[in-house]
């Protein structure tokens, strides 16, 4: 689905942070929107966790860097980290060539699937209505 331009794949789900989450049985992969990384602009640092860190949905977990950001990225579920993709820590920009595919951040091991309700989907009215605001609001960066 295209949203203020932006691609939002129909099987992700979605949070207020730009993030957006993958799930796979008990597995969340988690990454940052083409929204949200062309906000960010150039991501240039990536700080990786550790992998079998516990972690809480709606919590700082990570950061990201560009020139003029420094952002925190909140976890999509609770559960613990399994996988993270450490290419970030050598090509940070992967993020903004791929953040659906080869940019994702972390795996997580969910310890409640049911938290994907909090999360909001492609062809919601509210996810519509979030980046529609976030598209004026950021419209400088933007253009």
């Amino acid at each position: 689905m295209r949203i203020a331009g932006f691609e939002f794949p129909d099987a992700l789900y979605y949070d207020k942070t730009h993030g957006w989450a993958k799930v796979d049985g008990n597995i969340v992969t988690q990454g940052l929107t083409d929204f949200g990384q062309k906000i960010a602009q150039e991501i240039v640092f990536v700080e990786i966790p550790r992998t079998g860190r516990e972690v809480e949905q709606g919590q700082t977990f990570m950061s990201m860097e560009s020139g003029k950001w420094v952002g925190r990225v909140e976890a999509v579920a609770s559960g613990t980290i399994a996988e993270v993709n450490e290419e970030l820590e050598w090509e940070p920009s992967t993020i903004n060539e791929s953040p659906f595919e080869a940019g994702w951040l972390v795996k997580i091991e969910v310890s409640d699937i049911a938290e994907m309700g909090n999360l909001m989907k492609a062809d919601s009215p509210e996810l519509k209505a979030f980046i529609e605001g976030e598209a004026e609001k950021y419209k400088d960066v933007l253009s």
